[in-house]
Formats: structure tokens, C-alpha cells, sequence
């Protein structure tokens, strides 16, 4: 009888010892998950907030490229609820599928200040493009906006 009892015995720790070791194990699992959730909660929140327009008319390829200093300028209004910064590096643009350096962007406000709701900035570039179709994509925060145009 004893004999039946200390197996009994030795099979219950056994059992506590690996219940214990799977608990802390999926605990730290859902820990991580959850820092995980709580980081691309956050990032998806920025991407929420923003929202931006290219208001560049494409009807007047002129006001957009102009071919004498090799110079395209973009109009972008913040239309989300985040001010922005008013910097380079916040575009991420392509010009005819060609990415285009930060460090070969202007960003000025129009009216001075920050880059708040309602506000337009002046986007500049220096690119030469010839007499065609063109398409430049303006990324700001996960808010991807496209302008075509066509100069002549």
C-alpha cells in the first residue's frame, strides 16, 4: 500500500513541477505578445492621425515643374489631426518610380510655424524631366498620395 501511495506521491510532483514550468512559459509568451500589441497599437495610432492631400494642381503642369532650374514643387496640406514635422525627411517620395533622397528635398510651411491640421507645405526637388507622363508618390507616415501630370 505504501508503495502505491509514494508513486502516486512522486507522479502528483511531477505533474506540479511541469504544470509550473508550462504556466511561466506561456506566461512570458504573453507578456512579450502583449508588448508587442501595445508598440503596433501605437504605431497604428500615428498612422490613423495622419492624413495628408497633395493639392499641386495637375492641370498646370507649369505650377508643378519648372523645366528652366529642373525644379518640381509639391503643395501637401496636413489634413489629419497630428501636427507634423516640416522636415525631409518625414516624405518619402518617387518620381517616376525613383526614389528621391531626403537630403535632395526642401520643406518649407507656407505661412511659417509648424506643419499643424490645415496647413501647406511647400515640397521642392531638383529632378529633369522631359516632355511625358509623370507620376510622383508622396508617402508621410504610412498615407501614400499620388499626383500625375504631364509636361510638354
Amino acid at each position: 500500500m505504501a508503495s502505491v501511495s509514494s508513486s502516486t506521491l512522486i507522479i502528483f510532483i511531477a505533474s506540479i513541477l511541469v504544470a509550473a514550468s508550462v504556466a511561466g512559459t506561456m506566461t512570458n509568451g504573453v507578456q512579450r505578445l502583449s508588448g508587442a500589441l501595445g508598440d503596433r497599437s501605437v504605431d497604428v495610432s500615428e498612422q490613423i492621425r495622419t492624413d495628408v492631400e497633395l493639392i499641386s494642381d495637375p492641370g498646370s503642369p507649369s505650377s508643378i515643374y519648372d523645366s528652366s532650374d529642373d525644379t518640381i514643387t509639391l503643395l501637401v496640406k496636413n489634413t489629419g489631426s497630428k501636427t507634423l514635422p516640416a522636415r525631409p525627411g518625414t516624405f518619402d517620395i518617387l518620381v517616376n518610380g525613383r526614389y528621391v533622397s531626403p537630403s535632395n528635398v526642401n520643406v518649407t510651411v507656407i505661412g511659417g510655424g509648424q506643419w499643424q491640421t490645415g496647413d501647406v507645405a511647400r515640397v521642392t526637388l531638383e529632378r529633369d524631366l522631359s516632355a511625358d507622363d509623370h507620376r510622383i508618390v508622396v508617402t508621410v507616415n504610412g498615407d501614400e498620395e499620388l499626383l500625375e501630370f504631364r509636361t510638354s
